[in-house]
């Protein structure tokens, strides 16, 4: 499974979000009343544990590059992780992963708030089909305070996704998840240690499930868009909304109704009819008789548009 192929790429995307998923499962096992800022806390170093083979694929010449835009990024990332453990804490794991799919439609928005970026019709179907498919699921009578978490979370992701291309180019993805987290440590452990829980074995092993698998997650998602162009593939990332239906019912017992199916539609199709216009738009890597207007076309396509896949490459 290199990802050098449509069909290799596809599935790296599928298994990918099942390990999404599966780091969800980790957070959402926590025993309520679980001190978050040590979860958090725990979790970012294990990330920096689990990348310290990779740290050949730093550049040296560019460590600290950027440092401004990665602190930023890194604290709000804190924050969406904050966010997210409140959020599968306390609604229905395809519940909570509907609304984090928000995302990519927050960064359309953002797109045009940030960068003056114009959206097509059908974009701009997607923005209001998909802030209606969140009120549908959620519904103002249920509202709480998991709902907003779980929407600040989505909203952490898309400025995350947002600020990537602030980021030097010089730096691997590796680069930029190692300066992420390591520039996350001081705050966090500043929480946890203000937090003032007793340290426990349960949430190591939690967060160490959850880092494991949200990296390889990360990983496949590497994989998969280094050698396929993003346009042939991205309508796999929405698998993950599957696994997590599945996961919900079958382990949670956690039987997702109309409401719930309705909402998910309303927000996941739109962002796949994105995907499928910009495929039919832009032939597949390593068939395009005109590089040049194919990158003219892509970047016609902006931002918003073209790369709504971007929040979800930065889960971390």
């Amino acid at each position: 499974m290199s990802g050098k192929t449509v069909n290799s790429a596809i599935l790296l995307l599928v298994i990918g979000n099942a390990m999404a998923i599966a780091s969800d499962v980790f957070i959402k096992l926590l025993e309520p009343g679980t001190p978050i800022f040590q979860f958090a806390f725990l979790r970012c170093i294990l990330t920096l544990v689990f990348l310290l083979p990779l740290l050949g694929q730093l550049n040296r010449r560019h460590l600290f590059a950027g440092l401004g835009v990665h602190t930023v990024r890194a604290h709000i990332h804190l924050a969406g992780i904050l966010c997210m453990v409140i959020a599968l804490g306390n609604l229905p794991l395809a519940t909570a992963n509907a609304v984090f799919y928000a995302a990519p439609i927050l960064v359309m928005v953002l797109s045009v708030i940030i960068f003056r970026e114009q959206l097509t019709p059908l974009s701009v179907f997607a923005v209001f089909s998909g802030f209606a498919g969140i009120v549908v699921i959620l519904r103002p009578v249920e509202f709480n305070w998991a709902a907003i978490a779980a929407l600040a979370s989505a909203f952490a992701l898309a400025i995350n996704a947002v600020m990537v291309r602030q980021l030097p180019k010089q730096q691997s993805t590796v680069h930029k998840l190692f300066l992420n987290y390591l520039l996350i440590l001081p705050a966090a452990g500043a929480l946890a240690w203000w937090e003032g829980a007793a340290w426990n074995a349960g949430i190591l092993i939690s967060a160490l499930g959850s880092a494991l698998f949200i990296l390889g997650y990360n990983i496949t998602v590497l994989l998969a868009y280094r050698q396929v162009d993003a346009n042939q593939v991205t309508s796999a990332e929405y698998t993950g909304l599957i696994w997590a239906v599945a996961i919900g019912w079958i382990w949670f017992g956690e039987v997702p109704d109309l409401w719930f199916l309705a909402g998910s539609l309303m927000i996941v199709v739109p962002l796949i009819l994105i995907g499928l216009r910009h495929r039919r738009r832009s032939p597949a890597r390593g068939f395009n008789p005109d590089t040049r207007r194919a990158k003219k076309e892509e970047r016609k396509a902006g931002f918003s548009d073209g790369n709504h896949r971007l929040a979800h490459e930065c889960r971390e």
